[in-house]
């Protein structure tokens, strides 16, 4: 009863917390009101170590929106993780894990955001490997060594911020717009923000994080971890808008978003499908955020938190109910065994598609209807028009394969939706998912946006997603056809599914080429030439010249005959010329 009671006591505690964020949240927004505290911790003589924290709306509301998801997620692993007999440890490292992203939030200071920044990779390091075997500690390494990558950057960042006199960068955004180091510093926290948020080339790892709990994947990707490089670019977004690696940042984006979307398409791993759909979701926030787009970005940031916390619970009643098993494709007809659950899943799938008024609606919408309205190329553009596409395309391919259709399970095991206390934290969730989209929409753009378009555009995003949900469905509905489309074109479905070789190149491409680059060297110095020439010629030589003294040195009258011979030779010789040469004279 002792870890239930800490579950118990964290929700309660955090909701609380949650729920007053919120209310100072209103009046901050309603007042316009901006706090600075200075906390100074300790004072050497004329130095003084001061914390700072930053109290604005935008800090505060996504404080409360973090909590408010913890809360019910700790709330969920309190049956999700109810057998195991190290839950104590799990909600205690979950605890650390939202302290690190409130560090993180609250910061307006380098050094005091690299605290939460590298708390956040150390606690994600210990909650991948908590299920403890061989794949979850090459996901938790991957995770924390592509993390550290990030994390060099942001030291360097913090070193280059020496040159401004304080770590304090908020009050130098303004004048780092005309000084040349903003290009630097902007350049280093770029880094760090991609790695965190796993944009191309640091994609692999986010997958690969699935081998975590799954309430610690509804935390994660919904509002803390890989959010943290969005947050902080949005803090930072007044020195990007005046950058040229604003240009390099939405190319990034925009193909980690295509990128994802085709990925998830030939996935067939549960958690994975949505952790890509995550990718794709981050790489949208990053490149709405290069276009100068702040608040909008940070609006679907707080949508996507809803609706994402709400697909990885239901995920995980699912996960739960099949014995751990995580294919879809043992799945099947779980509308009637599992209705409840079902019914939040599809509502989540449906915010995550933009389904007209649900969460995801209003951003993802307002999001797309800013991109049309703005100048950039064709590809920019397809690519934003493809990449919506593919979302809804997974996720009728997830309905099609996991909820309706046929039971593919292959033994008989009995599901139900009798977990009360999985349903609660999920239809808390469900409410928000499908008002929280239009109540955040009212609250953060009080005068409405006017957008004026074509209504070829404004069908476009409709037409798309339709077009999307069909190809989503023809191409899981396999007894269209009598052959596998998949394996008819093996090598472009390879490529498509491992995420353009991404996970190969982060793993066999970091570890594999240098171990074998090793052993040549090995064989051909150590073991080679060098050491024919070296160590081992002269260890052969003196065994060589010592076994001849040796014998030399035994005992053996020819060997003494035959050296008073030799030594009688040079005498006679010796004598000879020393005569010759007398007689010269």
């Amino acid at each position: 009863m002792k870890f239930i009671s800490l579950c118990y006591i964290s929700f309660i505690f955090l909701f609380f917390i949650s729920m007053s964020l919120f209310y100072l949240f209103l009046n901050f927004l309603n007042y316009d009101y901006f706090y600075f505290i200075e906390w100074e911790v300790i004072q050497l003589g004329s130095l003084n170590v001061t914390m700072t924290l930053i109290l604005d709306w935008m800090s505060l509301l996504f404080m409360s929106f973090v909590l408010l998801i913890s809360s019910l997620v700790i709330f969920y692993s309190k049956d999700y993780m109810g057998e195991d007999s190290n839950i104590n440890r799990f909600i205690i490292l979950v605890l650390l894990f939202v302290g690190s992203m409130m560090l993180l939030i609250i910061s307006p200071n380098l050094i005091s955001i690299l605290l939460g920044w590298d708390g956040l990779g150390l606690v994600s390091y210990c909650l991948v490997i908590y299920f403890q075997n061989v794949k979850s500690y090459n996901a938790g390494m991957l995770t924390a060594l592509s993390n550290r990558l990030g994390d060099v950057a942001f030291l360097l960042a913090i070193a280059w911020m020496l040159n401004y006199g304080s770590w304090n960068y908020i009050y130098y955004l303004d004048l780092m717009k005309s000084d040349m180091e903003m290009l630097v510093i902007g350049s280093l926290i770029m880094l760090a923000a991609m790695t965190k948020s796993a944009q191309i080339p640091f994609s692999s790892w986010l997958p690969a994080a699935m081998a975590a709990p799954t309430p610690v994947s509804a935390l994660v990707h919904s509002s803390t971890l890989v959010t943290a490089g969005v947050y902080l670019l949005i803090r930072f977004s007044n020195l990007f808008l005046s950058l040229s690696i604003c240009k390099i940042l939405l190319l990034i984006s925009g193909l980690t978003m295509f990128m994802a979307g085709l990925g998830a398409n030939y996935e067939f791993d549960l958690k994975k499908i949505i952790a890509l759909s995550t990718l794709s979701q981050l790489g949208l926030m990053m490149s709405i955020l290069s276009f100068g787009f702040m608040k909008l970005a940070y609006f679907h940031l707080l949508t996507h938190a809803l609706f994402k916390a709400l697909l990885f619970m239901c995920a995980g009643a699912i996960i739960h109910n099949m014995i751990n098993n995580q294919d879809i494709r043992f799945m099947g007809s779980l509308t009637g065994l599992m209705p409840m659950t079902v019914m939040c899943m599809s509502v989540a799938n449906l915010a995550l598609c933009g389904m007209p008024f649900l969460a995801g609606f209003y951003s993802k919408d307002m999001i797309l209807e800013m991109l049309y309205m703005n100048s950039f190329n064709l590809i920019m553009f397809l690519l934003f028009i493809i990449s919506t596409g593919l979302t809804v395309m997974y996720s009728f391919r997830l309905v099609y394969y996991s909820l309706t259709g046929v039971m593919n399970i292959f033994s008989y095991h009995p599901m139900n939706d009798n977990s009360w206390v999985m349903l609660k934290s999920m239809s808390s969730l469900l409410i928000m998912a499908v008002i929280g989209g239009s109540k955040l929409m009212w609250l953060l753009f009080p005068a409405p946006y006017m957008i004026c378009l074509p209504m070829s555009l404004k069908l476009l995003t409709l037409f798309i997603c339709l077009v999307g949900g069909l190809m989503g469905y023809l191409i899981s509905n396999v007894k269209l056809f009598f052959f596998n489309k998949s394996l008819n074109n093996y090598k472009i479905s390879w490529f498509l599914g491992s995420m353009w070789f991404m996970p190969y190149l982060s793993t066999l491409g970091v570890v594999f080429y240098p171990l074998k680059l090793g052993s040549y060297l090995m064989k051909f110095l150590d073991q080679g030439w060098s050491e024919f020439f070296g160590g081992q010629n002269l260890y052969k030589n003196l065994i060589m010249n010592s076994s001849v003294i040796e014998k030399m040195q035994n005992n053996y009258l020819k060997a003494y005959l035959l050296m008073m011979f030799f030594w009688f030779m040079i005498f006679m010789l010796i004598s000879t010329y020393i005569y010759y040469l007398n007689s010269l004279i």
